[in-house]
């Protein structure tokens, strides 16, 4: 369906707050911003248009939610049949959790509003911070972590909403105070809204999930923090001074953690450690890459995942790909996920307002991230730590975040600045 202009061009003011072209709220009450948040560009006419959703970037999600499906239940039915008695359990498992999303997702899609989503990021984040809380008095533990709520029969890890929330409280602040960030006054500006300001935010939430010992959660929250600092205007002495901090609480998270130094260990001296104990995942998984060659062994056809591989549906699915569709299979998983990359940054380019483009740059960039981290860790070109792999690792509350932020990135997309 073709976009229709509001009739709003370069030249004519636009109404604060909030686009009268895109819905019928009033600016005036919009809880939030009060002054319109997409810059003028004096060069070219670029009205505001509502139409459909972006379909090239419909058919990429759909195009990796449907691999992942595939991938879920080959690298998932041989350890489910030993396990759970039913080669099926952790497909269904998978699947519910994609319809789950979907049925909250699509009328969020095809009825919210760009003023939505910063109501949204407020809840978001106070939830997150609650759900986190919640965590740390009575969830549930897996070994030394803490990480999970126990509600029925699903399983609810916070971290996971967190990032979402954080990425879209960033872009929130960030789009506020955009003229005082980009000011030259230091104190009273672009360091205090530029950093204190979202650095505060970024930091509760990181405070918390560092007490889960969920150091993979931690890493992904300040770098995507980081990335929307940057895109939101932050100047870079203070990134790269926040960088020198993160840095120095990671050498003294190692010094004094047991569990960090022994990840440390193992990713340095591989050669060295136990095969038959510590090592035994990473080097099963370097097996598994190693052996698909390029074109693979054959779809289900996987020696790894019969009890090599542990957990294969997990956080190291992408060795099983590796294995049964070898390099070719590799690297169309690449492809897609810089094919998302690309199309989320030319919707973020035209959104309708600053918050939803730094909120369409934080949720791509952490997609992203994710997927180049997770394929870091198999290859053990980082320390393994827990981080799955973006719509392919095996169901729950990961999956069904990723794709809610997908629908937040196609909603967006229904509302944006078209050339003439």
């Amino acid at each position: 369906m073709t976009k229709e202009p509001t009739g709003l061009t370069t030249g004519q003011e636009k109404p604060s707050g909030f686009h009268r072209g895109i819905g019928r709220r009033d600016p005036m009450k919009d809880p939030i911003f009060h002054e319109p948040l997409h810059p003028t560009e004096p060069s070219r006419a670029r009205p505001l248009a509502c139409g459909s959703v972006d379909m090239t970037f419909l058919l990429i999600v759909v195009a990796l939610v449907l691999y992942g499906i595939i991938m879920a239940y080959s690298a998932s039915s041989i350890y489910a049949t030993q396990h759970m008695g039913d080669s099926l359990y952790y497909i269904k498992r998978h699947i519910m959790f994609i319809g789950l999303a979907l049925a909250l997702t699509v009328p969020f899609v095809l009825r919210g509003r760009p003023w939505f989503w910063r109501l949204f990021a407020v809840g978001a984040y106070a939830g997150s911070i609650l759900l986190l809380l919640l965590v740390l008095v009575m969830g549930a533990s897996e070994g030394d972590a803490q990480r999970w709520l126990q509600i029925g029969p699903i399983t609810i890890q916070p971290s996971e909403i967190a990032k979402m929330a954080v990425a879209m409280m960033l872009a929130l602040l960030m789009s506020k105070y955009e003229k005082k960030i980009t000011s030259d006054t230091r104190f009273g500006g672009n360091f205090r809204y530029g950093v204190l300001v979202p650095g505060a935010c970024m930091g509760v939430v990181v405070l918390l999930v560092a007490a889960e010992r969920h150091i993979s959660g931690v890493m992904i929250i300040a770098m995507i923090g980081a990335a929307v600092m940057y895109m939101g205007g932050t100047k870079m002495k203070w990134l790269a001074l926040l960088a020198g901090i993160v840095v120095l609480g990671g050498v003294c998270l190692v010094a004094f953690s047991s569990y960090a130094d022994t990840r440390i260990q193992l990713w340095l001296n591989i050669d060295e450690m136990d095969p038959l104990g510590a090592a035994w995942q990473t080097l099963q998984g370097l097996y598994a890459i190693g052996s698909g060659g390029l074109f693979g062994l054959g779809l289900g056809n996987s020696r790894q995942k019969f009890g090599f591989v542990s957990e294969p549906q997990n956080d190291f699915i992408f060795t099983i790909i590796c294995e049964e569709l070898g390099f070719f299979g590799a690297i169309t998983v690449l492809a897609l996920f810089a094919l998302l990359v690309w199309r989320g940054f030319q919707i973020a380019a035209n959104a309708p307002d600053r918050f939803c483009a730094l909120t369409v740059y934080g949720i791509v960039f952490k997609t992203a991230l994710q997927a180049a981290l997770n394929i870091a860790v198999v290859t053990n070109s980082m320390p393994n730590t827990g981080i799955s792999l973006p719509f392919f690792s095996s169901g729950g509350t990961a999956l069904a975040i990723q794709i809610f932020e997908m629908g937040i990135v196609l909603n967006i997309s229904r509302f944006s600045y078209v050339d003439q």
